[in-house]
């Protein structure tokens, strides 16, 4: 028996490079199922989504501008004599780190935009991040199973401003330095540990030699890689996690109503992520921020008028600004409580914003997964909290900028003090009942929409001559929408006497929970849904126009 060979057969075509490379790492990666699972996710589309986004491509923005600082910025504390371009500055002593931040800004080309877009961007990130963490806040979108997220998150918002802080101290100008004076001084106020943390931090007494040495580090290396770490992990949850969906038709807990990932999404992402930093580009060169070269090096004896801090910080130092100068002398040492005691409320009052998700999960009893989002009317405690948290955050702003408003506006420095004092305690309570009843009527609007239908402008005479205002009846969508939500049943201790009429043993924390429950979820606290049958009763034609 024999073989016959075709001799005419066409040879096999090489797939394109491309597409061999793809089959390459594929076949070492298994890019193709991790493609086929994940590229077609669905996400939400709805405009609040966007604030988050807006964290993440401004941090990119950071560092992008700052590794191209970082070639130019020299972190040493030896001084010089300046004989750069800046002229007003010639024969002036300086450290080497104030001379690079001249020479970047006038020397180095686009140097002086990349400072200004690397430190309007740092702004506008912490912005962006104050803001999507109250959007994730009063939506409830902290719920389980997202609460290790939120902590993700808080611990971003956080760790943004102590870089923040570090990356203005680093020109070592007299408006940072004036700053960090501040800020040695805070850190001298903490008992027993305060003058080791000291040491450490400036490497001897302030400012000593080292100081901006070792904040370069920290801002370039140390804080920034645990913010990308963290960053990455906030981004898998989400992605693992899917992203919370608003109430609607359709959407349930176990779905998700929106675009898919590729191409749609990431098309709409890139194009905003280019938008974002354009509007940045030109906020950086419209306006300019820290203008090193109007203020000098900084001089231990010297303090720069008018000095602020970046507005994240700026709560910080109101707070210690109207402190009463109270200090106390025990076994022969002074504790500074004028300053000791606005440090422990700035902590406080952040982990405050940074525990509500437990603590709401302790009260509610609630374990189940959630991925609607809520709206803030129909969460009138939480919603109240977080206005009053918010609402402190500001006054203690303006008493972070008490000497300008005296200024500006030509009133008393003590005045703005004792305002800033009286409403640090009465503006949250204010803003939390204001906020509250707002939320309430806001619930009793949707309950008489629901049932009476929505007021459509339209004034009908009846036959009797009474005159009505003719009311649409809402649509399926509409009414699903507004009655979506679910109301928590105030938790109960039960009887203090069990069937065999012993004494029940009631613990402290059971007691604490009910009551606050009672507190968030009682009567005045929600306003009861529409039934079903309310609805029928209303829409069969008894008093419905």
């Amino acid at each position: 028996m024999s073989t016959a060979t075709t001799t005419d057969a066409k040879p096999q075509q090489k797939a394109p490079a491309g597409e061999r490379v793809a089959d390459w790492a594929d076949g070492r990666l298994g890019i193709y199922s991790l493609a086929k699972s994940n590229m077609r996710k669905i996400f939400p589309d709805h405009w609040s989504f966007m604030l988050g986004e807006i964290c993440m491509y401004s941090f990119i923005i950071i560092i992008l501008t700052g590794v191209y600082l970082t070639l130019f910025f020299h972190p040493s504390m030896n001084e010089i004599v300046y004989h750069g371009s800046y002229a007003p500055m010639h024969g002036i002593r300086m450290t080497e780190a104030y001379a690079s931040t001249l020479d970047i800004s006038f020397d180095v080309r686009g140097g002086l935009l990349i400072r200004q877009i690397h430190h309007w961007g740092a702004l506008i990130f912490l912005a962006a991040m104050f803001v999507h963490m109250m959007r994730v806040f009063f939506t409830g979108a902290f719920r389980k199973p997202r609460e290790v997220n939120w902590l993700f998150g808080f611990l971003l918002f956080v760790l943004g401003m102590f870089t923040g802080f570090t990356g203005y101290s680093l020109p070592d100008d007299l408006l940072s330095g004036t700053g960090v004076r501040f800020t040695q001084g805070a850190i001298l106020s903490v008992p027993v540990v305060g003058t080791y943390i000291s040491m450490f931090l400036f490497g001897g007494e302030f400012p000593g030699h080292d100081m901006v040495a070792r904040f370069y580090s920290v801002h370039i290396l140390l804080l920034p890689g645990i913010m990308l770490g963290l960053m990455v992990a906030h981004l898998i949850l989400v992605f693992y996690h899917k992203h919370t969906q608003f109430a609607g038709p359709g959407r349930t807990n176990k779905n998700v109503v929106g675009m898919p990932l590729l191409p749609v999404y990431m098309a709409k992402a890139g194009g905003f992520f280019f938008l974002v930093f354009g509007v940045i580009a030109v906020i950086a060169a419209a306006f300019t921020i820290n203008p090193v070269w109007a203020l000098g090096p900084y001089r231990p004896d010297q303090v720069s008028t008018g000095a602020q801090p970046d507005w994240y910080m700026g709560f910080a130092e109101g707070l210690v600004r109207v402190m009463p100068g109270w200090e106390i002398n025990l076994w022969g040492h002074t504790l500074v409580l004028g300053v000791f005691i606005p440090l422990t409320l700035f902590g406080l009052i952040l982990a405050a914003i940074a525990v509500w998700p437990f603590l709401e999960s302790w009260v509610t009893g609630d374990k189940r997964e959630h991925h609607i989002a809520q709206r803030p009317r129909n969460s009138p405690t939480r919603t109240g909290f977080g206005v009053a948290w918010i609402t402190v955050y500001f006054i203690g702003l303006v008493g972070g900028g008490n000497d300008l408003w005296a200024t500006h506006f030509h009133l008393s420095l003590n005045s703005i003090s004792w305002f800033v004092r009286i409403g640090f305690f009465v503006g949250p309570v204010l803003a939390f009942i204001i906020t509250k009843r707002i939320c309430l009527g806001l619930q009793r609007r949707d309950a008489e929409k629901v049932l009476h239908g929505r007021e459509s402008g339209i004034i009908k005479r009846l036959p009797h001559g009474e005159f009505i205002e003719v009311h649409e009846p809402l649509n399926q969508n509409q009414l699903h929408t507004l009655t979506a939500h679910e109301q928590y049943a105030p938790a109960e201790i039960g009887p203090e006497v069990d069937e065999n009429g012993v004494e029940r043993k009631v613990g402290a924390t059971q007691k604490l929970r009910a009551k606050l429950s009672k507190g968030m979820y009682g009567e005045g606290n929600q306003i009861a849904k529409p039934t079903a049958e309310e609805y029928k009763e209303i829409t069969s034609g008894h008093g419905h126009h």
